[in-house]
């Protein structure tokens, strides 16, 4: 890891065995940094910066990439933006040129500005056919209600139609400054010759304040029933508030997300959907940020089904505050996590994200053998213990969205 003098920082990860190199220019802040009139706008700005450059237009942008055999993406997420590249190693350079000029000299012509809009108000429109988004979606604005973490990425219709130049330019400006970029990248390339590049590219941009770090959110345990006649199925998403991304008890938190819905194997798939035969889909994910975190379980079920779903998650969590957890049963957790995480990060792509996260999260970076210990010292009380914490009824919220006609369900069904 290399820091430039304007607070760049440049990190990478050596894979001489691959004839690839992924690259990725990571920004520390994502939706949550927005403001209400400018929800929407961190992914906004990430489209706009594939529109063309001083040197470049779109089109020179893709087919640059596309003549190296390689790829260009980006996301938004809520405490980060990536741009990434994935190329042969013999095109790092040219790669990493298309890269930083689309980052560093974007145009925000007001013409593209008017199209994309239009593009992004179709994305919006997409997304909200999709029921299992939109459940979600739902349920993370009355979760985190009045906080950033609760808006879309995507924003709103109305907050999308006003953004202008000016808007996006100052948006811009402010997070796209040094010490919120982090550089990383991972196979077949050395240290120096990456920061070489990153500083020819990056050196001259003049440092900037950090911006202050944002209020940090309060939960709310609400039930919000969404009627939407044309559904055929309901959708429900119930959660608890859960430990943010660096708490030491992390771990655990994973090991008990992988028993109760984690994979083919776990209690919610084998209870709901193997024996009961209630739901095609149920699953349950960690969502953990910086300084809070969210336990949410998903299902797709027949609305006269719902009330036996939410009767079976609770059960579960029932069980997992009262019983211990079987040594064999921790055992498949534990291997189903380790497994998980060492065939994510065969790839030169999971390399480089995984470098960025450790650096954006920790500022240290954890060792493949320092990750699978910390999870086999995972013990069956850790997991009873962090049930007691998250799995209280005067917590837990509750989205169901679906054709619900006479659907009612109260506090008291969440009884665990």
């Amino acid at each position: 890891m290399t820091t430039l003098p304007n607070g760049v920082r440049v990190i990478t990860e050596a894979m001489p065995h691959v004839r690839s190199v992924s690259v990725g220019i990571w920004i520390g802040s994502g939706s949550r940094r927005e403001t209400p009139e400018q929800n929407g706008i961190s992914h906004f700005i990430e489209h706009m910066l594939f529109k063309g450059t001083t040197t470049r237009s779109a089109e020179d942008i893709a087919r640059a990439v596309d003549a190296l055999g390689g790829n260009l993406d980006a996301f938004t997420a809520k405490e980060l933006v990536c741009f990434n590249t994935k190329v042969l190693d013999q095109h790092l350079s040219q790669a990493f040129d298309v890269l930083a000029d689309l980052v560093l000299n974007p145009m925000f012509r007001e013409e593209d500005i008017e199209k994309e809009k239009g593009v992004i108000l179709e994305e919006i429109k997409m997304e909200a056919d999709s029921p299992d988004y939109l459940v979600h979606e739902i349920f993370s604005a009355n979760f985190w209600k009045d906080h950033t973490l609760g808006k879309p990425i995507l924003g709103t219709p109305q907050s999308v139609r006003r953004f202008d130049t000016t808007m996006i330019r100052d948006f811009y400006s402010s997070v796209y400054s040094p010490a919120n970029l982090v550089v990383t990248a991972a196979g077949h390339l050395t240290h120096r010759g990456l920061t070489g590049l990153v500083e020819q590219y990056f050196a001259s941009l003049p440092p900037r304040a950090d911006a202050p770090p944002d209020p940090v959110p309060s939960t709310h345990a609400r039930i919000a029933l969404r009627n939407k006649k044309s559904l055929e199925q309901v959708h429900l998403c119930l959660g608890v508030p859960s430990f943010p991304l660096p708490h030491p008890d992390r771990f655990a938190c994973y090991v008990m997300n992988t028993l109760l819905g984690g994979g083919m194997s776990s209690r919610l798939f084998q209870n709901i959907r193997e024996r009961q035969g209630l739901a095609y889909a149920v699953f349950s994910e960690l969502n953990p940020y910086r300084d809070t975190g969210c336990l949410s379980i998903y299902a797709g079920t027949s609305v006269e089904s719902a009330r036996q779903v939410v009767g079976s998650i609770t059960a579960e969590f029932r069980q997992l505050k009262g019983d211990r957890v079987s040594d064999e049963e921790l055992r498949r957790a534990k291997d189903h996590l380790k497994g998980s995480l060492m065939l994510g990060l065969e790839s030169t792509a999971s390399r480089m994200s995984n470098l960025a996260r450790q650096e954006m999260y920790f500022g240290r970076f954890f060792t493949l053998d320092e990750l699978v210990e910390s999870i086999e010292s995972v013990t069956a009380e850790d997991v009873r213990r962090i049930a007691q914490t998250f799995f209280d009824p005067r917590q837990i919220a509750l989205t169901i969205l679906g054709n619900l006609e006479n659907f009612k369900i109260g506090r008291e069904d969440l009884a665990c």
